[in-house]
C-alpha cells in the first residue's frame, strides 16, 4: 500500500497539514461564527422567554392576589348586608309582635269586659228567675202566693251563700 511507503510520507504530511490548516481557517472564519450566532440568538430567545415567563407569572400572581382580595371584600360585604338585613327583619318582627301583643291584649280586655257584662246580665236574670221559681214553688207547695219581701231576702241570702 502506498500510504505506508516511507517515500510518500513527506508529501502526504504536507497535504495533510495544508488541508487541516485550510479547513481550520474555513471553520473559524465561516462556519463557527454562524453557529455561534445561531447559538447566541437561541440563548437570547430562551432568556427573553424566561424573562417574559417570569413577568407573566408575577402578573398572574398579582391578578390572583387582587382576585382573592376582591373575593374577601365581597364576602365581607355580603356578610354585612346579610347581618344588616337579618337585624332589620328581626326588628320589624319584634315591632309586629309587640303590635300584635297589644292588639291581642286589647281584644282580651274587650272580651273580658263582654264576659263580665254577660255574667252580670246572667246574674241579674238568675236573681229574677230564682225569684220567679221560688214564688212558683211556694205557691204550689203552700197553695198561696209568698210575700215578695221575704222571697227577695231568701233569694239574696242563697245567692250570697254561693258567692253570686
Amino acid at each position: 500500500m502506498p500510504q505506508f511507503d516511507p517515500t510518500f510520507f513527506a508529501p502526504q504530511l504536507f497535504w495533510l497539514a495544508l488541508t487541516f490548516i485550510t479547513l481550520y481557517a474555513l471553520m473559524t472564519t465561516v462556519a463557527l461564527p454562524k453557529i455561534g450566532a445561531v447559538l447566541d440568538e437561541r440563548q437570547r430567545k430562551i432568556d427573553d422567554n424566561l424573562d417574559k415567563a417570569a413577568q407573566l407569572k408575577a402578573e398572574a400572581e398579582a391578578a390572583v392576589a387582587a382576585y382573592e382580595k376582591a373575593l374577601a371584600e365581597s364576602r365581607a360585604h355580603a356578610h354585612s348586608v346579610i347581618k344588616e338585613a337579618s337585624d332589620r327583619l328581626a326588628h320589624e318582627a319584634d315591632e309586629r309582635n309587640r303590635a300584635l301583643a297589644a292588639k291581642l291584649a286589647e281584644q282580651i280586655k274587650a272580651g273580658e269586659a263582654r264576659i263580665a257584662q254577660a255574667k252580670d246580665k246572667a246574674l241579674a236574670n238568675v236573681r229574677d228567675v230564682a225569684l220567679d221559681v221560688a214564688a212558683a214553688a211556694i205557691s204550689r207547695l203552700v197553695g198561696s202566693a209568698a210575700e215578695p219581701a221575704r222571697l227577695e231576702t231568701a233569694v239574696a241570702a242563697a245567692l250570697k251563700e254561693h258567692g253570686k
